[in-house]
């Protein structure tokens, strides 16, 4: 059913304008915050670093695995940890033992699609999602932690860094799995589930 370019309701313009035009307002701010307190790396600075890097090495593989397959899922792992490794590459520039801290950044995210998509079978299960998201991550979380300490160049380092490598993953897979289950809601999913053994 096609609608008339007459019919827009009021939910069209909150949902459709307001809205979105909000969150990009919000986001511009919270990248702002640091320069209006004082600039420098604090604590606005390394929270917009980690959610942009669980976003583009986390959230994107884990859910194009979930919801299509294991190949969707470890080639985009594979592209966007390369892109995210391509864009720490100038920082580790001539930096002794940064190749290994980069390699990390592709091999993380490549397991945790391709995993998340083996395991999730394109099963639209909740349940099952969640499961499969927290395995995938947690695993891939502990992997990378693990690639980190075979670098010179490494910072990530003791419980400390070990918590928040792998936790923050955790986190992120339980929002991805809500995510997707909304996507699945929506016929999102690349096929529909299906009863493998």
């Amino acid at each position: 059913m096609s609608l008339d370019w007459k019919k827009w309701t009021k939910n069209d313009m909150i949902f459709g304008i307001i809205l979105p035009v909000l969150a990009v307002f919000v986001i511009v701010l919270i990248s702002k915050l640091p320069s209006l307190f004082g600039g420098g790396f604090g604590v606005v600075t390394g929270l917009t670093m980690e959610i942009a890097e669980l976003v583009v090495i986390v959230g994107v593989p884990l859910a194009l695995g979930l919801l299509w397959n294991q190949w969707a899922g470890g080639a985009s792992g594979f592209l966007m940890g390369t892109f995210y490794a391509l864009y720490w590459a100038n920082s580790f520039n001539g930096i002794s033992g940064s190749g290994t801290v980069l390699l990390a950044y592709i091999v993380s995210p490549m397991l945790i699609g391709y995993m998340a998509g083996t395991l999730n079978k394109r099963s639209d299960n909740f349940k099952r999602i969640l499961i499969s998201a927290l395995v995938a991550a947690t695993i891939g979380g502990i992997v990378m932690f693990s690639v980190f300490q075979m670098s010179r160049a490494n910072v990530v380092t003791g419980i400390t860094g070990f918590a928040l490598t792998v936790l923050a993953r955790m986190l992120a897979a339980v929002l991805t799995a809500v995510v997707v289950k909304v996507f699945f809601w929506y016929g999102m999913g690349a096929h529909k589930a299906q009863n493998i053994s």
